[in-house]
């Protein structure tokens, strides 16, 4: 597979099987492993990191999981294949700015990735749409095995696996969940989660990450500890904030419906509107807009059939896909526009919301 290839094909977060979750939209397993006997790469020679990863990436291209996928390395992208990639949470930043000895496996669905020579020499992820840690889990641990059976891997008896971060020591794992909160922001309720979710050791992040925006009211939780707990116990406990979560969200939508309905109705009616009559819009207004249409879906304001133009739109409406969509390079008030016709013509074909099934 060819990387254009793979941009135009469906993926598990931009089809139309849209995960059915009212509040999280998709969930991802990343884990670290590094070679025994190699320096990491951020001590690597550039000729040691192009050994590393050319060994990396036979090895992983060669499991059945990643049969017909795509194995590239990072030099060989242009900027514009590389955001897409990130747009898709398929690659991270950092990833898009290694110079040399870099590289990634994609599996031809694109549920599962290996990114070589980021910050560790693998970096693992798996990710599916809406709240499936089990199958993710079992998945990614399949992969894992698989490699370890053909890959001496970095492990200490005291310390487990030995990563270039001491954060990612122990089982180097990272389990998220993007989760769609808007009740919560609405409410001001957020910053009081974000607060308890420190204190339960987990991370809250803006939608690509570290260091990113929490555009459409999507946040991005998952664990810290890495040291001291096995996989399992780290997903079970991740599982269960998640869902309180989840019943939080849930709780402040009903409070907002019982108790200020108009004011709520009101941002969904203005939402549709500008999507139906809109003319600029940055990527950041698309996100919020889309946001409060996936809320009135789950409301019952728009049927259930919508969900998958919403959650293909949040993808599909950052910069680098809708330049991709337009087949050139343009400049940020261009893609505002171009951006602006996109969700006009997607939304003319949206029948108009119907609050009187919600306001019961």
């Amino acid at each position: 597979m060819k990387i254009n290839e793979l941009i135009d094909s469906p993926s598990e977060l931009t089809d139309t099987a849209a995960s059915k979750s009212a509040v999280v939209l998709m969930t991802r397993i990343r884990l670290a492993r590094n070679l025994a006997g190699h320096p990491f790469p951020g001590w690597a020679r550039d000729t040691q990191k192009r050994d590393i990863r050319d060994q990396c990436m036979q090895a992983v291209a060669a499991l059945p999981q990643m049969k017909r996928g795509l194995a590239i390395p990072v030099e060989t992208l242009d900027e514009l294949q590389k955001q897409i990639l990130v747009e898709r949470h398929l690659i991270s930043r950092e990833l898009c700015h290694a110079k040399a000895g870099s590289g990634i496996v994609i599996s031809k669905d694109q549920s599962c990735v290996v990114m070589v020579n980021e910050e560790d020499h693998l970096r693992i992820q798996v990710l599916r749409a809406g709240f499936q840690f089990k199958k993710v889990w079992n998945t990614i641990n399949a992969l894992d095995t698989d490699l370890e059976e053909h890959m001496d891997f970095a492990f200490s008896p005291t310390l487990g696996y030995l990563s270039a971060c001491p954060t990612n020591l122990g089982t180097a794992i990272r389990a998220s969940a993007m989760m769609h909160l808007p009740a919560l922001v609405i409410s001001a309720q957020m910053e009081k989660v974000v607060r308890a979710v420190n204190q339960l050791g987990m991370a809250v992040r803006g939608l690509f990450g570290e260091g990113s925006d929490a555009s459409g009211s999507i946040f991005q939780i998952s664990n810290q500890t890495t040291l001291g707990e096995s996989e399992e116990e780290i997903i079970k406990h991740l599982h269960g904030v998640l869902n309180t979560i989840i019943e939080q969200e849930l709780n402040a939508r009903e409070r907002l419906v019982g108790t200020e309905p108009n004011k709520l109705f009101d941002k969904i009616g203005r939402a549709y509107g500008i999507l139906q009559n809109g003319h600029l819009l940055n990527s950041g207004e698309a996100m919020n807009l889309l946001s409060l249409i996936r809320l009135g879906i789950d409301l019952g304001t728009f049927a259930d059939t919508q969900r998958a133009l919403v959650d293909r739109l949040f993808i599909e409406c950052q910069p680098g896909h809708v330049q991709h969509a337009a087949k050139g390079a343009f400049d940020p008030a261009q893609r505002d526009v171009l951006r602006a016709d996109r969700l006009r013509s997607e939304f003319a074909k949206v029948p108009s919301p119907d609050f009187t099934h919600a306001a019961k």
